[in-house]
This record gives structure tokens, sequence and C-alpha cells, in this order.
């Protein structure tokens, strides 16, 4: 699928493009499967070292999770894109058929940026240490870069792998408001928060909901959150987002690459083991650019 005038026109008037049913069921679950599997090793481990009385082999994915969790959430962490390295993901960051709706808004020179994540939301109160990075306060993903990406654009993809429903907490975004520009933020509790008022998210807010192979296409300066999820299932999603390659990705410290180049085909990292070597190195060794200085103030 390519995108026509009219959905491009849509994009750059309000900064979204919701797309339905757009992504097959053979490009999702080969990343279904990796977790599935994963989960289902880890359950038994956890069985065997005496930690679960319960695998819930028969659970379905958007539920599973969620059940072990209640008995022991060891499982949970490392589940994140970047730390779970699944070759079925990065594969999908090449899938053709989500790179040609890309290139409608980025150009045929595309590259991935490092700020990439598959997401297991959990119900409420299940989630360790009593915090949700799922949970995301009102923000612009332009907020969350560096300066040096500030001039150019910068596209967010989300999409769901089970069902976002407003009752697991699925996306809110405020359209238009990416003609301002960025706006003020500040960081707290972790996370890069901008303010909007009450009356502002009821008046303006979208929320929207989306099945398995439906496409969320953001402008960077498009104000989104996530609210709890407030059901006993796990809402699954990846959020990735895509740039014209030779552009900073606002995230020097982490691994960007090419996923698709007309130009210079050879550019394009197909090489799963290198991919991981990268993330590897710049999660353990590289700590440069954390270094600089926050951005935004700080909220204690």
């Amino acid at each position: 699928m390519k995108l026509n005038s009219t959905q491009t026109a849509q994009f750059a008037a309000e900064g979204y493009l919701l797309l339905r049913n757009v992504l097959a069921d053979s490009d999702l679950d080969p990343i279904i499967a990796e977790y599935e599997q994963h989960i289902d090793r880890r359950a038994k481990e956890l069985l065997t070292e005496g930690k679960i009385d319960e695998i819930h082999a028969d659970a379905p994915f958007n539920r599973r999770l969620a059940l072990i969790c209640r008995q022991c959430d060891e499982i949970y962490s490392n589940l994140d894109i970047m730390h779970f390295r699944g070759r079925a993901s990065f594969e999908f960051l090449h899938n053709d058929r989500l790179l040609s709706i890309v290139e409608g808004l980025v150009g045929s020179e595309i590259t991935c940026s490092p700020v990439q994540h598959t997401r297991a939301k959990l119900p409420e109160g299940l989630t360790p240490n009593s915090g949700d990075p799922h949970i995301a306060p009102w923000h612009q993903d332009a907020g969350a870069y560096y300066e040096e990406a500030d001039p150019h654009f910068v596209l967010t993809v989300w999409l769901p792998l089970s069902a976002a429903t407003p009752e697991n907490g699925c996306m809110q975004i405020i359209p238009q408001v990416h003609h301002q520009g960025l706006q003020r933020h500040w960081i707290e509790r972790g996370l890069v928060t901008m303010g909007v008022s009450d009356e502002e998210s009821r008046e303006e807010g979208l929320t929207v909901p989306m099945d398995k192979g439906d496409l969320l296409l953001m402008h960077k300066g498009v104000p989104h959150r996530s609210t709890l999820n407030l059901t006993d299932t796990v809402r699954w999603s990846m959020d990735l987002r895509y740039q014209q390659t030779g552009t900073p990705s606002g995230r020097p410290y982490y691994p960007d690459f090419v996923v698709r180049s007309r130009s210079n085909p050879n550019s394009v990292l197909k090489d799963y083991d290198q991919w991981c070597r990268l993330w590897i190195e710049a999660l353990e060794g590289n700590t440069t650019g954390k270094s600089r200085a926050a951005r935004w103030e700080v909220i204690p």
C-alpha cells in the first residue's frame, strides 16, 4: 500500500493518519510467536524454580503474561525491543508493507530511529515497583529528542499487537498542535511531560481504539498519551520512529540504521547479529550522550 494525496494532505493538516487493517497477520504473527515462545520458556523456568504454581499454557497472548505476573513478575523485565532483540522484531523494522506506507511521508531514504519500543502494558497494579513506563503523560515525541533533531521530520508509527481499547489504555492524541511547534516540557517521574488542561483534553483530544493490523502515523509534534490499563488483559503494542537518512535521531547514544534506500541499497542494515551487537554496545558501554545536561527541568 502507498499513501494517496488525500491521506498525505490529512497528515499534513491534522498531524496524524489512522489506517485500518493495513498490516496482515503474516506481518505481525512472527513477532507475537517469538514473544510467546520466550514467555513460555521463562514460565517453565519459574515453575521449576518454585516461583509460580501455574504456567497458564492455554491462555491467549493478551492474557498469559498478566496471569504469570500475578504470581511472579520476573518475566516482565527485558521485554522491550532493545533488550529482547528478537529476530522477528528486527525483520519487521524492514517490513516492505510498512515501509511503503512510511515512504509516502519520509521519502525513499529511510532510517529507523533508535526510539523503538515493544510495550506490554500490564493491568493496573501488576507492574513491578508500582510504576509503568507504558502509561505516558501528555507529551510530544519532539520533546524527547536532543535539540539537533528539532528542524527535522521524524515519523512515529504506533501499532497494536492485540486490541487497544479505551479500557486498556489505547492512544489519545490532540490533532493540529504540530503546527505550533515544540511546546515546553518537563521531566516528572522520569517521563517527558507537557501541560494539557482537562478542558483541552476533553474538547480537542481524540481517543483512538485500534485493532491488530491498524497503524497510527503521527508527526513528532502531535501531543499524545496513554492511560491506565483497567482490564485483566495485556495491551501489547509497538511504537517505532522513521526519518530521512542523514538527519539526526535526537538520541545519538543509541543506534539508528538504514532500512530502505533507493539510491544505495547496500547501505541497508540486514545483519541481525550486527543489530544486536549495536544495541548491546550502546546499552552496556556507551554512556557519552546520556551525560549531557537534561533539556528540560526535572520535577522531583
